[in-house]
C-alpha cells in the first residue's frame, strides 16, 4: 500500500478495497466505479466544521412524559431539550461524547439562568439555537433559544457558563489546541450577530 504523509492511502488502494468488494458481492460490476472510488477518498479525508451563525439544533419533539399537571412542558424539561442542543454544538467543537470517552475531558455547567416566556406541548417540534458569546482557555459563555419549530416563536432562553474539566482529577483544566481552534472559528463566526438583550439579566422585582 503506497501512503503519502497526512493524506492516507493513495487511490492505488482505493482501488484495492473495490475490488474486495466486489469479490463479496459476486463479481459485480459497479455502474459508478468512478464515483464509488471518490466517495471511499472521500472518506479518509478530514473535514474542519463549518460554524453557522447561529448554530441550530435538530427538530425535537416534546415527549408525552414531559407534560406536567399544568398541562404544558414541565420546567424541568426544557433543560433537557437546551442540553441536548448542547451536545451537538459540543460535537461539532471536538468536545463530545467521544471527547469524554477517549481523552478523558469534558464540560460541566457551572451556572445556567432560563427564562420561560411561551408554553410548549406534547408532540410540539422544536429547534434549539447555540450562540457562543465568550471563551478562555477553561470556560465557555453560551447563550440558547428554544424555538418552535414550525411557527417560530421563541419558548425559552437559557444563558450558560461551563467549565472544562480532566475527568481524572475532576478539576478544571484548559481546553487543547484543536478544541481552542474551534472554539475560535465559531466565535468569529457568532460574533456577526447582535448580543441578545436578555444576555445578563438577573432575577430582581420590577423597580428593583
Amino acid at each position: 500500500m503506497r501512503e503519502r504523509p497526512g493524506v492516507g492511502p493513495t487511490v492505488d488502494r482505493v482501488g484495492e478495497e473495490e475490488a474486495t468488494e466486489k469479490e463479496d458481492f459476486g463479481h459485480e460490476e459497479d455502474p459508478h466505479p468512478q464515483r464509488r472510488s471518490l466517495l471511499l477518498l472521500l472518506d479518509r479525508i478530514e473535514l474542519e466544521p463549518l460554524f453557522f451563525a447561529p448554530f441550530v439544533s435538530s427538530v425535537m419533539k416534546v415527549e408525552p412524559t414531559w407534560i406536567d399537571y399544568n398541562g404544558h412542558l414541565n420546567m424541568a424539561y426544557y433543560n433537557v431539550l437546551f442540553d441536548r442542543a448542547v451536545d451537538e454544538a459540543f460535537e461539532l467543537l471536538g468536545c463530545g461524547a467521544d471527547y469524554v470517552k477517549n481523552r478523558k475531558h469534558s464540560c460541566f455547567t457551572a451556572e445556567v439562568h432560563v427564562r420561560y416566556l411561551r408554553e410548549v406541548h406534547e408532540g410540539d417540534p422544536v429547534r434549539v439555537t447555540f450562540q457562543l458569546l465568550a471563551y478562555d482557555a477553561k470556560r465557555m459563555h453560551y447563550f440558547e433559544q428554544l424555538f418552535h419549530a414550525e411557527e417560530g416563536w421563541v419558548s425559552a432562553t437559557s444563558e450558560n457558563m461551563s467549565l472544562h474539566v480532566d475527568m481524572t482529577s475532576k478539576k478544571t483544566a484548559p481546553f487543547p489546541a484543536d478544541v481552542t481552534r474551534c472554539l475560535s472559528r465559531m466565535k468569529a463566526a457568532h460574533a456577526l450577530l447582535p448580543v441578545p438583550e436578555a444576555v445578563g439579566r438577573k432575577i430582581a422585582m420590577p423597580g428593583q
